[in-house]
């Protein structure tokens, strides 16, 4: 009795009414099919679209792309280097004198602050200038 296997009057686990088990799913479409047999569902294939051979033109600008990309990377690794070796050296504390008080910052701090404070007031002095002088709208 305690062999683990099952005896022929145990039905096994129970299922709940709707519930197939484990073997594959029947539709109520698969009336007449054995519980056995898989359900196949039919294979639909993607579309083919025709290949078009790539013109002289798309190429090259294929090609400028890639050359402006491999640019853009090597001025960001131009950047980073920079930056580092600029925090690198100017790690001293400088005293800044404000109008009212003095503080002690970091050299590099002053210098990384004051450069995103110029480049955000850049564009901030550049984006009211194309404002002040634009065409006004519906003339050509």
């Amino acid at each position: 009795m305690d062999s683990g296997e099952p005896q022929p009057h145990d039905s096994g686990p129970e299922q709940q009414p709707g519930d197939s088990g484990p073997g594959p799913q029947r539709h109520e479409s698969d009336s007449g099919r054995s519980a056995s047999e898989p359900v196949v569902e039919p294979v639909v294939a993607p579309a083919v679209t025709p290949v078009v051979a790539e013109t002289g033109a798309q190429r090259f600008a294929r090609g400028a792309h890639r050359t402006l990309l491999y640019f853009y990377v090597v001025a960001t690794v131009v950047v980073l280097i920079f930056l580092i070796a600029l925090v690198v050296a100017n790690t001293s504390v400088v005293k800044v004198s404000w109008l009212f008080g003095s503080s002690s910052v970091s050299l590099v701090w002053l210098v990384m602050g004051s450069a995103i404070l110029g480049l955000f007031l850049g564009m901030l002095v550049g984006a009211l200038l194309r404002h002040w002088t634009r065409q006004p709208r519906g003339s050509k």
